[in-house]
């Protein structure tokens, strides 16, 4: 049977489709399934958030629009960009026009290389988990420039604290992804994630499988609250603090590219998401047919969105100098501990 690039090059008339036509083709596909996969996540991402912030808080939420409000999300981007665009009197117009582009960019980029199953993956390098946190770093330079752009205090203000929630928590987030490597020996991230096929041990008939979640626990906890923190959601959420700081770095930002700010932010919880399904729960692993890996992909990148929720639901929000305390001196420390035992336990072993 013929795959999807092989079908098409033959219907543009190639009897044997060069190699360069192959991979053009694949690079294409994949393109085209993970950005229609990311962008209705990003979609359905705010309509789960207002759904499960009102159980909560047990609300009704909405409701009114399609079959548990589901059709808002359309209403919604309608609604945003159809607004006027305002341009405040002290802004710098061309960097606050790059701006909102740069979010949502950054974790496009980011899943560039991510292993999803089912053959999903653009690029697979070998420093690919180096890649994906240097260009999800990149988001940082679209707050700030965002923030220093508006011409508003708030939102430079606002900027001025992402970027230090930024640097105090993702040096632990290095630190802690550094001990998977590690693990793994290598950077790639194909082959951290075949590293985790098989059996780790069985209890009563069940098999636990060889994720690295399950054979360093601590080390997923670490990672899951410093991603809290690199994405800015609560109780973490900063640089956006409605109490102090209006809407923080997206203030003065309105329509299409407040649209941009709020895909970029949903966007990288994604990427999170997808970052900690690939070092410590198996990548696209699951029970069923090969083909099924984008599905338990998918299935457990929206398991770690649902607990970004419920963080989100049941934590207050810290204090700014309650955020850097414990960045710098609670997980860095932990962060560092554990990379340490880890090398101990992997020199043993090899020993």
């Amino acid at each position: 049977m013929a795959t999807a690039p092989v079908a098409i090059a033959e219907w543009l008339g190639y009897a044997t489709p060069p190699l360069w036509l192959e991979i053009v083709l694949d690079a294409v596909i994949a393109g085209v399934v993970v950005t229609i996969m990311l962008t209705t996540s990003a979609l359905a991402g705010p309509w789960a958030k207002r759904k499960i912030t009102a159980m909560f808080t047990d609300r009704i939420a909405i409701n009114r629009n399609g079959p548990g409000g589901i059709t808002t999300i359309a209403a919604d981007a309608v609604r945003l960009m159809s607004k006027e665009l305002i341009i405040p009197d002290g802004a710098d117009r061309p960097a606050f026009d790059i701006a909102p582009a740069i979010l949502p960019l950054s974790a496009l980029l980011g899943f560039a290389v991510i292993p999803m199953g089912s053959g999903l993956q653009l690029a697979d390098p070998e420093i690919g988990l180096v890649y994906v946190f240097a260009v999800s770093s990149i988001a940082s330079v679209g707050m700030v420039v965002g923030g220093y752009a508006s011409g508003s205090k708030y939102s430079l203000l606002g900027s001025m604290r992402s970027v230090a929630e930024s640097i105090a928590y993702e040096i632990p987030l290095v630190v802690t992804a550094a001990s998977i490597v590690l693990l793994a020996g290598t950077l790639r991230l194909s082959d951290i994630v075949a590293a985790q096929q098989g059996t780790l041990f069985t209890v009563a008939g069940v098999s636990i499988p060889a994720w690295y979640g399950f054979l360093n626990p601590f080390a997923l906890a670490l990672f899951l609250v410093t991603s809290l923190g690199e994405v800015g959601r609560n109780p973490f959420d900063i640089g956006e603090a409605g109490t102090e700081l209006v809407g923080g770095y997206i203030t003065e930002y309105s329509s299409i590219y407040f649209v941009l700010f709020f895909l970029g932010e949903f966007l990288h919880i994604f990427l999170s998401g997808a970052v900690i399904t690939t070092l410590f729960l198996g990548g696209p692993a699951g029970p069923g047919p090969a083909w099924l890996g984008i599905v338990w992909f998918g299935v457990k990148i929206w398991a770690v969105f649902l607990f970004t929720q419920w963080c989100r639901a049941a934590i207050p929000r810290v204090r700014v100098d309650q955020m850097l305390e414990i960045g710098w001196k609670g997980l860095l420390v932990l962060s560092f501990a554990n990379l340490v035992l880890t090398a101990i336990i992997v020199g043993v072993i090899h020993t």
